[in-house]
């Protein structure tokens, strides 16, 4: 017998960027049944093009994918963003019915995901803020980790459909928690990547076997999936991979922003911050995080 929890939904995608794109793929492969809107249509053409195996249907807009849908999955780029296609008068808000599901898996405000999660208990439906990690390479794998805010019942009703493509599921709290937690994990983050990037020019200018350091303290306290992932590929001096700079600055300003509002200060946040904005001046805003260490000086580097 089919468990209703696990049946096939009439879910509605918006936004189908490198994280969106490979979360309606997912779904389809689930049997869910998928209708797609993006602000830019070329990118559904992409989609189809790379899933010829998946049928969905187009919408023209926001309300037109949430029209009919049981759940609608968000995954745009900024606060402006998504209280457009949720809120606006051709949003989400307008069309999905009473006792529907909705999903937010961009990374904004925590004051946003309120929001929202006001105007969905007003409208009856069930809303969940889920801001994702795992990056690319965790959409595409479908491994990501969703840190969750709402009430239990609408976690419980997600996290079926959240499953086709999150390893890890955790339900922070009420309205906002998850995204307040993606800022916590956002300054750690930060924080792990730049010491890494300063530890491994130290290497360099002592002119230390760059594999035998890695053996050596990879196995200890200073041990972090950064280092185990981009200790080599900064040797390499290659910054293509998961998460660009571009987003970890809007991901710091929200965490700077909700510290003020909190009346804290992040100083070390903040000086990272500026480091990726030269980063970003030179050219540098669509390469990973790792890449903070061309901010870094080559002294005593052969």
């Amino acid at each position: 017998m089919t468990d209703p929890a696990s049946a096939p939904r009439r879910v509605a995608v918006i936004g189908l960027g490198v994280m969106g794109g490979p979360i309606a793929r997912h779904l389809g492969h689930a049997g869910h049944s998928l209708t797609l809107y993006n602000r830019t249509p070329k990118r559904i053409a992409h989609w189809r093009e790379a899933n010829p195996d998946i049928e969905v249907r187009e919408a023209n807009n926001a309300a037109d994918a949430a029209d009919g849908a049981d759940v609608v999955i968000t995954c745009v780029g900024n606060d402006d963003d998504l209280a457009e296609v949720v809120l606006g008068p051709q949003g989400v808000f307008t069309t999905l019915h009473a006792g529907g599901l909705f999903i937010d898996h961009t990374t904004v405000s925590a004051r946003i995901a309120r929001q929202i999660g006001v105007e969905a208990r007003d409208k009856e439906i069930r809303c969940v803020d889920a801001p994702m990690t795992g990056a690319q390479a965790g959409a595409e794998a479908g491994t990501l980790t969703l840190m969750c805010g709402g009430r239990a019942d609408a976690v419980a009703a997600a996290t079926p459909v959240m499953s086709a493509y999150a390893r890890r599921i955790v339900h922070i709290g009420k309205a906002g928690t998850g995204q307040a937690t993606k800022m916590v994990n956002q300054l750690a983050l930060a924080g792990v990547t730049a010491a890494l990037a300063e530890a491994f020019r130290l290497a360099q200018a002592e002119h230390l076997d760059l594999d035998k350091v890695y053996e050596a303290i990879s196995g200890g306290a200073a041990q972090s999936w950064q280092m185990d992932n981009r200790w080599h590929t900064m040797a390499q001096e290659r910054f293509d991979f998961g998460f660009a700079i571009d987003w970890m600055r809007k991901d710091l300003g929200l965490a700077l922003d909700e510290g003020r509002g909190l009346g804290l200060s992040f100083p070390v946040a903040a000086l990272i911050d500026q480091l990726y904005a030269d980063i970003q001046a030179m050219g540098g805003g669509r390469q990973d995080t790792s890449a903070i260490l061309r901010r870094l000086p080559k002294r005593g580097v052969r």
